[in-house]
């Protein structure tokens, strides 16, 4: 399909279809990544967008549309394109928030790295998780998820009939207050560990005041975390496997909520 075929009455259609594909894929993680140049990027969602097309116009009413509603049309189609792209983006700034605890945990507050991704400075260990996150988000094909979210939230509801003054909102905030429960639930292995390796350098410091505790406690919970890190890599999986896998779901809900 060439766009410059497209009469002028389906060109609009297709910059409203675009809008929440190439919203989606600015806030989805990994594709929307600093490392990614941006006409590579530009040029993904426009291919999407094209490809799409023929199957959401249906779903899209075709009328002709006066520029300040086609403005305010794309501008909401945006903002749906953003949302779904945030609820994914919620579970890796899970992992990476409790990547960040453990590695302070850990005596590494002061190892930061550059996270190209997000363009800017986070904890060795955020970074860690953040990748062992990315290759399971791979690993399930679970960007697959987000094409078809695309087709069934224009099956749901077609543009224009979007409130956002529903309950969609309330859902979206409680999805971002759930992430740093998630964050707890992926650090709490290690977290348990190094507690208690602190109470019992403490116990021994009282009995020992000779001992040089704090220069003990360095090694001592690095290796700890590690080791426990290395143990429940596989339990860590397959919490990001179901999170990844209830994407879908949440979506469909969202969208009704709209």
């Amino acid at each position: 399909m060439e766009l410059q075929l497209i009469p002028y009455e389906k060109f609009q259609i297709f910059l409203i279809c675009a809008a929440r594909v190439a919203a989606l894929m600015a806030s989805l993680p990994i594709f929307s990544s600093g490392q990614a140049p941006a006409a590579i990027r530009s040029g993904l969602a426009i291919v999407l967008s094209v490809l799409l097309f023929p199957v959401l116009e249906p779903f899209i009413p075709a009328h002709s549309f006066e520029p300040i509603t086609l403005a305010i049309l794309v501008t909401n189609e945006a903002l749906i394109g953003v949302m779904i792209g945030m609820v994914a983006r919620f579970i890796f700034t899970a992992a990476e928030f409790g990547g960040t605890v453990v590695g302070y945990q850990m005596g590494f507050a002061a190892a930061n790295v550059f996270d190209p991704q997000n363009q800017r400075q986070i904890s060795l260990m955020s970074q860690f998780q953040n990748v062992f996150a990315i290759l399971i988000f791979l690993a399930l094909d679970a960007h697959h998820i987000f094409l078809r979210t695309i087709v069934e939230s224009y099956r749901i509801f077609s543009p224009g009939l979007i409130d956002f003054g529903g309950e969609s909102i309330p859902y979206f905030i409680q999805l971002a207050g759930s992430m740093f429960v998630l964050g707890v639930k992926f650090s709490a292995p290690v977290l348990a560990v190094l507690l208690l390796s602190g109470l019992i350098l403490g116990i021994m410091a009282r009995i020992f005041p000779q001992l040089n505790v704090f220069m003990l406690s360095f090694p001592l919970n690095i290796g700890l975390a590690f080791v426990v890190m290395g143990l429940t890599l596989n339990l860590v999986a397959s919490m990001l496997g179901q999170e990844f896998n209830a994407l879908e779901a949440r979506f469909l809900h969202l969208f009704t909520l709209f």
